[in-house]
């Protein structure tokens, strides 16, 4: 059944992939060498389950999306007083490379922009460089679930062009908020923009971040939950640079792009996203990858605001009243997220049964996404030998003129007699 989301996410990066619209980004001349036809998007649930499509194993360099990374270990080794005293948390409305600091303060506006994030460099405690770019690389690693290499040409190829940085960093040290060296903290800044990570990684770097800091592949704890919501809540202002307010009302999502084509963006509690498309639009964001999370938003309920009520616990109940029958028990609020893990339940238990039943009379609202999903699941274990029923009196899943109205029934018990004959007729080889 998952194989309905599988599908859709591989329609919605076939529609968007002929567009070629946006520029590489040439000031980093290593990554002008780029095949711009390259799109990949993966999805992570909360639970760590991946979908892949495109070019999901392709690595490209993280860029700026390492910058809440940094911060929240900034936060995690130096405490929230000590950044704070560094880096402010407002949005900037400069371009992410603007040499300048917030007037009053002499502070870097937010940790998002070049600024910030080389001072959040410098606010991860180490005896060295090569000590502070091990614990960031570790960090990243651990967010991800896998060692993560640098790209030594990028590297080489942003320390050579970096005079705009060095700029901002010695205009930093000239203000107090650098301690070291500047040269030093720039190393490493590059260094961290040039490790090489895919769109798969990325999910899952979004998805420990949606987890409240632990990683759903490896069960690590990585941080804590009070640095994921300060890290969150400054991603969701400041993470698209200035087409941040755009997104917050289009995507609804806490994000981060880079200008290596990545966008990494967070569904707090349910999702993470990673996409890549290297053609950049004149703000610095891939321009295939915001129209694509921009559809999966509005087409799946991925706002933040329209999943404030939490869609998690959306089974309260999975039993088995007769022989070969199990009956998936649902309630509450019923978006993507959630029924998305009610069919990959299903889906994993149904060896153990010959007829499923979803029982959706105690869910409340049923969006869109989780409608085609959920009306989906009789075909889907049809096709595995197996038979799907829904009571849905109430016609939240089931609507009027329906095809799939032969599978819905008013009560659990009309299910279930309905579930018996079935499997008496399948016994008896009719």
């Amino acid at each position: 059944m998952s194989r309905q989301v599988q599908r859709y996410l591989d329609q919605i990066r076939a529609e968007f992939s002929g567009v070629d619209a946006g520029e590489l980004a040439d000031y980093i001349p290593e990554l002008a060498r780029v095949d711009p036809d390259r799109f990949g998007v993966t999805l992570s649930s909360s639970d760590g389950y991946i979908y892949e499509s495109g070019d999901s194993a392709v690595e490209f360099t993280i860029q700026s999306i390492s910058k809440p990374f940094t911060y929240a270990l900034a936060l995690d080794r130096s405490g929230p007083e000590a950044v704070d005293a560094k880096i402010g948390v407002e949005p900037s409305g400069e371009a992410f490379n603007e040499i300048s600091v917030d007037r009053a303060t002499k502070r870097p506006k937010n940790p998002m922009i070049n600024a910030g994030a080389i001072a959040a460099v410098s606010l991860v405690p180490a005896s060295s460089p090569d000590e502070r770019f091990a614990l960031i690389q570790d960090y990243y690693s651990a967010f991800a679930g896998r060692r993560l290499d640098i790209d030594a040409d990028v590297y080489a190829s942003e320390k050579a062009t970096g005079d705009r940085n060095r700029a901002i960093a010695y205009m930093l040290a000239s203000f107090g908020v650098l301690d070291d060296d500047p040269d030093d903290v720039l190393d490493v800044y590059f260094r961290q923009c040039s490790l090489k990570v895919t769109t798969t990684d990325l999910a899952r770097m979004a998805a420990t971040l949606a987890r409240n800091g632990v990683n759903p592949l490896t069960g690590r704890r990585v941080t804590d939950a009070a640095v994921v919501r300060r890290t969150l809540s400054v991603m969701v202002t400041c993470g698209m640079y200035d087409a941040a307010g755009d997104w917050v009302s289009a995507v609804g999502m806490p994000a981060k792009s880079g200008v290596g084509g990545g966008i990494l963006a967070v569904l707090p509690g349910q999702l993470g996203i990673g996409t890549y498309s290297p053609l950049l639009d004149a703000k610095g964001n891939s321009v295939r990858s915001v129209l694509l999370c921009r559809r999966l938003s509005e087409e799946l309920g991925l706002h933040f605001l329209t999943v404030a009520r939490d869609a998690r616990a959306t089974l309260r109940a999975i039993y088995q009243p007769c022989d070969g029958v199990r009956v998936y028990e649902a309630h509450g609020d019923l978006l993507f997220c959630g029924a998305e893990q009610v069919v990959r339940t299903v889906d994993r238990g149904c060896e153990d049964f010959v007829v499923g039943i979803l029982d959706v009379s105690r869910a409340d609202d049923v969006d869109e996404a989780a409608k085609v999903l959920l009306s989906g699941m009789s075909t889907a274990l049809h096709d595995q030998g197996k038979a799907g029923f829904i009571v849905d009196p109430d016609r939240r899943v089931i609507g009027d003129g329906s095809e799939f109205e032969q599978v819905r029934y008013r009560t659990v018990e009309d299910a279930v007699d309905a579930a018996t004959a079935f499997i008496r007729g399948q016994r008896s080889g009719r």
